[in-house]
Order: C-alpha cells, then sequence, then structure tokens
C-alpha cells in the first residue's frame, strides 16, 4: 500500500471523527459509518493492517480502561494508577463496521454489559437525556446512565453507595413484633359484691346488748356483734338441756332445732355444759369487714330474717370501666390493668379484667368491663373516679411489623421500600393492619428477614420517581425517533 493510499485513509478517518464529534456535541445523529470500510483504498490499508499488526495506525486517543466515558487526546492514568487504554485508527474502524446493538434485542436483553452507558441525564433532575457526554448551561456535567443502573425489573431504584450513605439511609429487618395497645378509660370505685355480708337473726327477739354499736366499725370473723333475748329459742334450749339429761333419743333432734336457729356446734356445745339455758343468745360476725350499714338499735325488737348489720371487706375493690366500642375487639379478661385516682396522683394500683359486660349501653355507645384489684390500707373508696389503662396485645395475622416511619401512606396504598443490597430499592405495596407503640402490623406483601428502609425513604421515593420519569421519556423520545424511519 503507498503512501498516498494510507494518507487517503487517515483523512477520512479523521473527518469522520471529527465530523462525529460536532454532531455529538449537538445531538445530531450521523448515517452509518459503515460505508467507509468499503472505499478501495480503506480495505487495502485494512488488509495490510491485518497481516502486519506492527502497522496499527497512529492513536486517535485514550479512553478509560473500566469503559467509563473519560477520555484523553494524550497518556493519562487514573486515580488508582492504571494507564489509559490507546485507541488506534484500526480500532476505530472496526467499530464502524460492527452494528451499534444487538441484533437480537432478546439476547441484548438477557446478557447486559454493565459498563455500558446508555445514555446522559441532566446533573440536574430535569427531563431532559443526551446520548452523548455534555455540559449543561452551567457547565455542569450531565451524568452517565450505565446498563447495570437499568438492568433491573424497572420496578426498583438504584443509588450509588456513596449516595446511600450520604443520605443516611437506614434499614430495619421485618419480624415478628408483640404489638400492646394502651387503652385509656374512666370508671368508678365499686364494692366487690362477692365480699359483703349481711347479719340477720333466724329468730325474733329483742336486742339487750350492742357489742358493735357505729357504723364503720372493723370487725374479724368470730366477733361478737349483739346479744338478743328471744323466748322462742329459751325454749328450744331447755328442750335441748331436757333431753341431754333424760332422753338421749331426743338429743338428735333438740341439736337440729338449735341449729335452724343459728346457734353454731360451738354454742350448741357449750350450752349441753350448763344447768339452765341462758336468757340471751350472742350473734357473731361471719365474716372480717367493715360495718357499712347498722339498722339495729339497743333494745329493738326484730324478725327473723331482718337485717341487723351489713359488713363489707374493702381489701379488694372493683373498679367499674367504661371501654368505647371500638376498642372492644382487644378487649378480653386477664388484661393487666392500671388505675390511678386524683386522690394519690404520682400512684397507680395494678389490677386485672375479671369480666366484659355482654351488653353495649346505648347512650354512650361504651361497654362495662369489670376490673379487680387490691386496696391496700383502704386507700380506695366506693364511688370515686379513675382513670384505667389496660394494656391490650393486639392481634396481628402473621405477627409481622415495621416501624411506622417505613410506611409512605398516601391514604389510598401503603407502599415500603425493600432494601435489595448493591443501592438497589425495591418500592412494594403493603396491607397493612393495627398501629401502635410506633409500629404498624403487616396483613401481606412483606416476608420475615426482608429489610425495609426506616429513614430518607421520601428521599429515596422521590429518586424513584425521577427514575420513572426518565425512563418513560427516553421511552417516548425512542418511540418518536423509531417512528419516521418505520414510516419510510
Amino acid at each position: 500500500m503507498n503512501r498516498t493510499g494510507l494518507g487517503l485513509t487517515l483523512a477520512a478517518i479523521l473527518v469522520a471523527g471529527a465530523g462525529g464529534y460536532w454532531a455529538g456535541h449537538r445531538d445530531l445523529a450521523l448515517p452509518d459509518l459503515a460505508w467507509l470500510s468499503k472505499l478501495p483504498f480503506v480495505e487495502q490499508a485494512l488488509a495490510a493492517i491485518n497481516k502486519d499488526p506492527a502497522q496499527a495506525g497512529p492513536v486517535l486517543y485514550y479512553q478509560d480502561p473500566d469503559g467509563k466515558p473519560f477520555y484523553s487526546l494524550r497518556p493519562r492514568q487514573t486515580a488508582d494508577g492504571r494507564d489509559f487504554v490507546a485507541v488506534h485508527v484500526d480500532q476505530q474502524v472496526s467499530a464502524a463496521q460492527q452494528p451499534v446493538r444487538n441484533a437480537d434485542p432478546a439476547a441484548e436483553k438477557s446478557s447486559p454489559d454493565p459498563k455500558r452507558v446508555l445514555y446522559y441525564r441532566n446533573p440536574m433532575g430535569l427531563p431532559d437525556t443526551s446520548p452523548v457526554p455534555k455540559k449543561d448551561s452551567m457547565g455542569m456535567d450531565y451524568i452517565p446512565v450505565y446498563q447495570s443502573d437499568a438492568a433491573d425489573d424497572g420496578n426498583s431504584v438504584r443509588i450509588s453507595l456513596d449516595k446511600v450513605q450520604k443520605l443516611g439511609v437506614v434499614t430495619e429487618a421485618v419480624m415478628p413484633h408483640r404489638m400492646t395497645q394502651a387503652i385509656r378509660a374512666v370508671g368508678t370505685v365499686a364494692l366487690d359484691e362477692s365480699r359483703q355480708v349481711v347479719v340477720t337473726s333466724k329468730f325474733e327477739g329483742w336486742v339487750e346488748k350492742l357489742k358493735v354499736a357505729k357504723t364503720g366499725d372493723l370487725v374479724k370473723r368470730g366477733d361478737p356483734l349483739l346479744e338478743i333475748f328471744s323466748p322462742t329459742l329459751r325454749i328450744a334450749e331447755s328442750q335441748y338441756l331436757s333431753a341431754v339429761k333424760n332422753d338421749p333419743e331426743m338429743t338428735k333432734a333438740a341439736t337440729d332445732r338449735l341449729r335452724n336457729q343459728g346457734m353454731s356446734d360451738d354454742q350448741i356445745a357449750g350450752l349441753g355444759g350448763q344447768a339452765v339455758a341462758p336468757r340471751t343468745m350472742t350473734i357473731f360476725a361471719p365474716a372480717d369487714g367493715q360495718v357499712a350499714e347498722k339498722p339495729v338499735i339497743l333494745g329493738m325488737k326484730v324478725d327473723a330474717g331482718e337485717p341487723l348489720y351489713r359488713l363489707v371487706d374493702l381489701s379488694r375493690i372493683w373498679v367499674m370501666a367504661d371501654i368505647r366500642e371500638r376498642d372492644l375487639a382487644s378487649m378480653k379478661v386477664g388484661l393487666p390493668v392500671n388505675v390511678s385516682v386524683e386522690a394519690y396522683p404520682g400512684r397507680t394500683f395494678p389490677g386485672t379484667v375479671s369480666f366484659i359486660s355482654p351488653m353495649i349501653v346505648p347512650e354512650t355507645r361504651t361497654l362495662k368491663v369489670r376490673i379487680e384489684l387490691d386496696n391496700p390500707g383502704n386507700l380506695l373508696k366506693p364511688g370515686m373516679f379513675a382513670s384505667v389503662v389496660v394494656n391490650a396485645e393486639l392481634l396481628v395475622a402473621n405477627g409481622l411489623a415495621i416501624p411506622e416511619s417505613s410506611l409512605l401512606d398516601d391514604g389510598i396504598t401503603q407502599t415500603v421500600l425493600v432494601a435489595r443490597g448493591e443501592g438497589r430499592f425495591e418500592p412494594r405495596q403493603v396491607k397493612t393492619g393495627a398501629r401502635a407503640d410506633g409500629y404498624v402490623s403487616i396483613a401481606n406483601g412483606l416476608k420475615a428477614g426482608e429489610k425495609v428502609v426506616v429513614s430518607a425513604n421520601f428521599l429515596i421515593d422521590a429518586e424513584s420517581n425521577l427514575q420513572s420519569a426518565l425512563r418513560a421519556f427516553m421511552a417516548d423520545k425512542s418511540s418518536a425517533n423509531a417512528g419516521p424511519g418505520a414510516a419510510q
């Protein structure tokens, strides 16, 4: 090959390169340069180069060894000390002979080149892209978008690891979480119905002596309350003494008669050692408690079954709370409760839910719930208003929960960002349930062990919307460019 042919070859290549550079900076499309290799002198030059590798031709430019869009007209090195790769004349012509894209789009999609630059996007996030490197009006370089950035299925957003660190992205694994809810209500302190006793007489008579004469007195089980004179009872006692001395066979019948009059076995046994029946009979307290009512008065006549005293035990008390209808699903017997009253600020009394009423109060749309609790020192008085906090455990379908901060809720759909590693985040719709303690239960959409973004998720969501807009813009632009060609 003579010098004239080589000169023409170099001239043609330089003209094509300059034209490509000029067109690239103006976003213009050039025709296919495959015709260049069909020129006779170019074919001869390529054949000569192939025969003799030493004749590779002069170096046109130097390119980044990783294939990044960084070029230089002189030899240079990367930041880590590696040399830029020289691009010769024959390589540039060979590139012109090769098709720009794979003839089989499916094969290209299945084996993408992660270092291949798809396009360059505006550094300020505007919907402006370029197929070649360029600068915006302020002199800022457009940002390359590589094949690896778009290799996902389109449902995820990819952010560089250094940007993830700058945004302060924090993730948390989806795990089973016990969710409790503090249900607040008001209530009233009430007497324990099972700890009230009414003292009566099973015979008629007259009160001759009051051992406990005042309302509010505290009594113990077995303490004497009053003495009653009863002619009927005294006749029954005399018959018992006569049977014990003269007719043992009638002793059992006489004993049963005294028991029916309210005498205890101890009282009957004490009566057997006496010569005559006592004038009065003493009535004892049947249980511990405080005298709440004392209708009996000294000297009054009492009939059989007439109430004499009402004793109440205040060591254990009730609180009847009004629970709202919406909290009914969380209520169950056995839940722990904390009760507080204004009389003792800062102090709480622990209790337990013992009963849930089956009826709703129509006027207030509330439900009566009974709470049982100890009353140390009888501090709680019946009739007091009380504040109630029920620690209810929420029912979660699969037990999974995530922090509320990880949920993107627009009022219609709930979305979370699932971290997939290497700066990739997948927006995923979920179905949520109850919320409590800063957590929200997940009915479906997530699996245990998956990591969701709990911090900076709004920034990632904005980045996702930007990338989606760019993809749509590029698709519209490709369709617009393909339309005229298809028509021709």
